[in-house]
């Protein structure tokens, strides 16, 4: 097995794809990658498909030895990147030859970035994807769910491009801003007072520290919480307000059923903003219509070729 061997993993880098989907009726997560456009640019750089298998590095601190000649793209957090000990940029495809090293510092904005190799990584695919679940034991370089590891290979193929690429600045984010997150409000917001509705808009949450892969927790005034009588399948995005009524966004690896009420969904083009957020940070939400956000969702997937 030839491809990028790993000489430091960092402090949690997963092999991703799309999503491991059609399981939940078992109760599987559906996975995948946290920030989809960093990883859409990432592929699209590369001319993978949507969905190429890719590492999503969290925080950074990545040393990688190839072992074949291809070309790879770095895009999500501000991470900075040395190959054989010269600065490449972010956000851009450049050529990794073998026995060269790439080297990727912990960041210095965002929190989560996405290497993509030319013609993708492969693995043994569990319930039809690789993508990496820690909690359920699924996916991953090994199929087990686990970390990569010091010694691990991401197995790749040979692959040979024409030039380097960048992706356009306007459509590279600015992680050190603040985010303002929107909201496609619904499930049981008729529930709720109308002022706690207001105070969930109204007011700057912050990120706890306690926030994962599974959801990200807010910390605030705590909001009153409508009681809730039976349990539904949740979907990626859903804003559950526990009893303690400190919202939780469920992310990609999120369970399958929730008995929380619902104050809403974020908007899938924001949840990747969400997931480079670091612990502490400032978040506002803001209210955006269903049929603005499908708008939207479908010009991206359009562009990304999904």
């Amino acid at each position: 097995m030839t491809g990028l061997k790993v000489i430091k993993p960092g402090p949690l880098s997963l092999l991703q794809d799309a999503g491991r989907f059609g399981w939940q009726h078992l109760g599987v997560s559906p996975a995948g990658v946290l920030d989809q456009q960093a990883a859409a640019w990432a592929n699209r750089l590369l001319g993978n498909a949507w969905g190429t298998p890719l590492l999503e590095i969290a925080l950074g601190g990545v040393e990688l030895e190839s072992q074949v000649d291809t070309w790879v793209a770095v895009c999500g957090a501000d991470l900075p990147i040395q190959l054989e000990g010269q600065v490449r940029p972010g956000w851009s495809r450049f050529p990794l030859r073998a026995g060269q090293r790439l080297s990727l510092g912990f960041a210095r904005s965002g929190q989560r970035g996405y290497l993509a190799v030319a013609g993708g990584f492969s693995a043994p695919p569990v319930l039809g994807s690789v993508a990496c679940q820690v909690r359920e034991g699924l996916g991953g370089v090994h199929a087990d769910g686990r970390a990569l590891l010091a010694g691990d290979c991401l197995s790749c193929a040979p692959a040979q491009l024409s030039c380097p690429a960048s992706v356009p600045w306007p459509y590279i984010p600015d992680h050190r801003q603040i985010p303002l997150l929107r909201v496609i409000t619904g499930g049981d917001a008729a529930s709720f007072a109308e002022d706690q509705l207001q105070a969930f808009f109204a007011q700057h949450w912050q990120l706890s520290p306690q926030s994962d892969r599974m959801g990200a927790r807010l910390q605030g005034q705590a909001l009153s919480v409508p009681a809730r009588q039976w349990s539904l399948g949740v979907a990626t995005g859903a804003i559950q307000v526990p009893p303690d009524g400190q919202p939780i966004v469920l992310l990609a690896d999120r369970q399958t059923m929730g008995g929380y009420p619902l104050l809403g969904w974020l908007h899938p083009l924001d949840l990747g903003r969400l997931a480079q957020c670091p612990a502490q940070q400032n978040l506002r939400f803001t209210v955006i219509s269903l049929s603005d956000a499908q708008a939207q969702l479908r010009v991206f997937y359009r562009f990304f070729g999904r």
